[in-house]
């Protein structure tokens, strides 16, 4: 039967990943990175050091952040065409531990480094806005916070594994047997169970992307506007999480590529598929410039001091360059890059642009950040920038690999339904004016 055997194929592909070059190239960067920042921290340049961790803490937390919500919005719009790839996305969520013991990290070694300048400022605030800014309130509310976000995050995760980690159990062996066995105690696996499974994801996955946008505001005023405490706007949360958001869909479009060849499920994944992501990587796009506007907007003609000085601190002078990169990254180069429909198809293309963009929201994290807290006149990228960089990086390639290894990378029900859907497309008069018969997956049993 056709069903059963492509069923067979992605069960197979679902546990037939080795990912070997990210959890070898991410232990090496980690390790290296480690090694970098621990020089960095007892060679005198301590603040250079923490100020990166912050940055990267800020960017990799939203990458990992903004994937899990990707899925969860993908369960709760019900969509369909994503069904081959959307663990690409899920697996980030590996990450999330680690991002909570980078937040302890910063609030206890690396809280004078970072907050000591806004610290000093404390005693000339209101009490309110004093208070509210204090350590053990910020560290508090953050870790709070974060923490109910991964609790969620990984539930909606583990809920959308546990169907597929039973339909590929006789497949795993020795280690990962015994953690599918443990992982599927208590599951019910009769249809009505998976009922009652497909019901709890659709109540976390709205809870989540809720939580997600509200946990991810106080980030950015506490991670960012905090840092440079006189200095307010309402629109910095939203601009940080729907820019996470943006980042997680170019990382997904990344991975897709290399996930989809060591899955050995490439074929699957149509340039209907891919058309379809790089639209939405192209809209948050056009999105993330919208915000960035309103937000320059509503300062620049309010003429404020203390709202103009943010803004003014980093388009002026040497930090200016960085300024341009963010808007050349961000926003110019991938929405000329993506606004035809051939670069959102071509492999090639939508890994140039979507590296370009992470490599300029990274960029971006860093100029939210690095003028409120350095004592330098201008940006500077050294040994001690590099260090944490690395460890950051290292992390969040290995824990996303060591998740491909131990999990599933390929969803046997969900992918099905995506690709027995193309296979069964209606009749050319219903394709989209940009698409064709070429774009979908072919039917084997076709004439």
């Amino acid at each position: 039967m056709r069903d059963a055997k492509l069923r067979g194929h992605l069960s197979g592909a679902a546990l037939g990943g080795r990912f070997q070059l990210l959890v070898l190239g991410g232990g090496i960067l980690a390790l290296a990175g480690a090694a970098l920042f621990a020089m960095s921290l007892t060679g005198g340049e301590a603040d250079r050091a923490w100020h990166l961790f912050h940055v990267n803490w800020l960017y990799f937390t939203g990458l990992a952040g903004g994937s899990v919500a990707i899925a969860a919005v993908h369960k709760i719009v019900k969509a369909r065409w994503s069904g081959v790839v959307l663990r690409f996305a899920e697996a980030a969520v590996a990450f999330f531990p680690i991002s909570l013991l980078g937040l302890v990290l910063i609030f206890t070694l690396g809280y004078d480094h970072i907050y000591g300048p806004m610290h000093e400022q404390l005693h000339s605030m209101a009490h309110g806005k004093a208070l509210w800014l204090s350590k053990p309130w910020m560290f508090g509310r953050l870790f709070v916070g974060l923490s109910a976000l991964y609790y969620l995050g990984w539930h909606l995760i583990r809920a959308d594994l546990l169907p597929d980690i039973a339909d590929t159990l006789d497949q795993a062996d020795g280690a990962r047997r015994a953690r599918y066995d443990r992982m599927l105690a208590g599951f019910d696996n009769s249809a009505a169970g998976r009922a009652a499974n497909e019901a709890r994801l659709a109540r976390l996955a709205p809870l989540f992307a809720a939580t997600y946008a509200m946990v991810f505001t106080l980030v950015a005023f506490d991670g960012i506007m905090a840092l440079q405490p006189h200095w307010f706007s309402n629109l910095l949360g939203g601009f940080y999480f729907m820019g996470s958001f943006l980042g997680a869909h170019m990382l997904l479009a990344i991975m897709v590529m290399y996930a989809g060849t060591q899955t050995g499920v490439w074929n699957l994944i149509s340039p209907k598929q891919r058309h379809d992501l790089g639209k939405l990587c192209f809209g948050f796009t056009v999105f993330w410039a919208y915000l960035m506007f309103a937000q320059f907007l509503v300062i620049w003609y309010g003429n404020l001091p203390e709202e103009t000085g943010f803004v003014f601190a980093r388009l002026w002078g040497s930090w200016l360059p960085v300024g341009r990169a963010v808007f050349l990254g961000m926003f110019l180069i991938p929405f000329i890059g993506l606004l035809g429909v051939s670069p959102k198809k071509f492999p090639g293309t939508m890994a140039l642009f979507a590296t370009v963009s992470l490599v300029a929201l990274w960029l971006e994290r860093y100029l939210m950040v690095m003028p409120s807290v350095t004592e330098l006149e201008g940006p500077i990228f050294g040994l001690p920038e590099l260090g944490p960089t690395l460890l950051m990086a290292g992390l969040f390639i290995l824990s996303y690999g060591l998740f491909a290894r131990r999990f599933p990378m390929v969803s046997p029900r969900l992918a099905e339904i995506t690709v027995m859907s193309e296979r069964h497309h209606a009749v050319e008069d219903y394709y989209d004016h940009d698409e064709g018969a070429k774009d979908f997956l072919a039917d084997p049993e076709a004439g």
